[in-house]
Parts: C-alpha cells; structure tokens; sequence
C-alpha cells in the first residue's frame, strides 16, 4: 500500500499524493491519498491488510532538495517523520498491530513548504523518476537505483 501525505497547496509538501496519484491503477497495490491527517485514514489503511505500507512525504532530511530515502521504522522515528501534527510512534505502532505489515517512509527533501508555491523543480524531477522507476519494476528495485 502507499500512503500519500502532504498538502498540495504548499509547493513540495505536494510530493506524497502526487506520488500516488500517477501511479495508482497502474501498480498493484492500493494507494491513497491521506492529505495532512494520515491518523484519520489509520482505519481504513488497518482494514486493507496490507503486507506493506509505504508512507510518502516531504521530510525534513538534511540533505539537498529532492534528495530522497526509503526509510525504515526506526529511522522514521529518528527524523521526527514528517512536516505534519501526528504522532509517528502512535502511527506505526497502530498500523504494525493491526495489519502486522512492515511500515516504511519513501522521503523527500524539500525546498519550498510555502502556501501556494508550486513544486520546486528538484522535487519534480525526483517524483518523475521515482514514478517512472516505481512503474517499471518492483518497488526495491526502483527505490535502490
């Protein structure tokens, strides 16, 4: 399953639903666009039974704009996970209970969060390829490129 997160109204922060937005119906996993409020969708999520769950998100990472990372749990709990008011422990912890999958965090770094700006062009150039490679082979594979 991917989990889309993020408001499309602030530039980067559009990074996660874009994401699942081109390649839903296009991959064989649900995907769903969660908006700022991921915690609100937890039930819905916990009701698919997913095997895996891929958060997507603008993340703070330290590192360059577009630059990008799978992360595991523990690491998702490290970077403080994401740009929005939820409790990533809770999150977690409440999807491995009830679905028993393994939870991860498909993260970029973003370069602008302002209301209203556009996606930045490093962040747009990293959902191009990141959905051209996700389409093209299976997700490890493409993440690992």
């Amino acid at each position: 399953m991917f989990v889309g997160i993020g408001n499309p109204l602030r530039g980067d922060d559009a990074f996660g639903p874009e994401l699942v937005s081109r390649i839903q119906g296009k991959v064989r996993a649900v995907c769903l666009d969660v908006g700022t409020a991921p915690e609100s969708y937890a039930g819905k999520i916990a009701r698919e039974k997913p095997g895996t769950i891929v958060l997507v998100d603008a993340v703070h990472l330290g590192k360059a704009p577009g630059a990008y990372e799978l992360l595991e749990k523990d690491d998702i709990l490290e970077t403080g996970f994401t740009t929005h008011d939820l409790s990533p422990h809770l999150l977690i912890d409440y999807l491995e209970k009830e679905t028993g999958a393994a939870v991860y965090l498909l993260a970029a770094q973003p370069e602008t969060l302002e209301m209203g700006s556009e996606m930045s062009g490093p962040v747009r150039e990293t959902l191009d390829r990141l959905v051209d490679r996700i389409l093209a082979r299976d997700l490890t594979e493409a993440l690992n490129a």
